[in-house]
């Protein structure tokens, strides 16, 4: 019988059929009816007007600790945690500079040279003309990381740089160029 069944029929919250179940379970059962009889005797001990005493409950007291040792150790450690705190937690957060990058492609032969990458979210630059010699160029100001990109010729082709090694291949079948500006510190 479960310890709520108990407990209604202590606190008189059954109704006729339940107290007559009630009742006959503690009469066949004697661990409901022993269980049952040690409830009612702690509720006696409780509705009396002065409880003098717990009934079988064994107090026990645990030593003092020796606080004179304990507190120079507590303020030492929550200084430590704080130091911690601060260092970890508040570091001035690193001023990153724009890093300017020269571009420069050989291309004698047109009349106009884009450049397109990552640093612009793909959108297209026009490069300067270097007088007659063929150069092209154009000097951006870039962020520490990988950027890709690649130039754009007059006829719409686009052509990695020449003069950077490391590519990749496109989703549209060409190449970009990757140009790895991290620093080392």
């Amino acid at each position: 019988m479960k310890d709520t069944m108990i407990s209604m029929f202590i606190d008189d919250e059954l109704d006729l059929d339940e107290k007559i179940e009630f009742v006959e379970t503690v009469h066949s059962d004697t661990a409901v009816k022993k269980e049952t009889l040690n409830l009612l005797q702690q509720e006696k001990i409780i509705r009396s007007p002065v409880v003098d005493r717990i009934p079988d409950l064994e107090i026990k007291t645990r030593p003092k600790l020796n606080l004179q040792f304990w507190r120079p150790v507590a303020v030492f450690m929550s200084g430590l945690a704080t130091a911690l705190i601060i260092f970890f937690f508040t570091q001035p957060e690193k001023i990153v500079s724009p890093i300017p990058y020269r571009f420069v492609i050989y291309q004698p032969d047109v009349e106009k040279v884009e450049i397109t990458g990552s640093f612009i979210s793909w959108n297209t630059i026009p490069m300067k003309k270097m007088g007659t010699s063929g150069y092209w160029e154009i000097v951006v100001d870039l962020q520490e990381g990988e950027h890709r990109y690649s130039y754009i010729l007059e006829d719409g082709e686009r052509i990695p740089d020449p003069t950077i090694l490391t590519r990749e291949e496109d989703d549209f079948g060409g190449e970009n160029s990757i140009l790895d500006l991290n620093t080392r510190v």
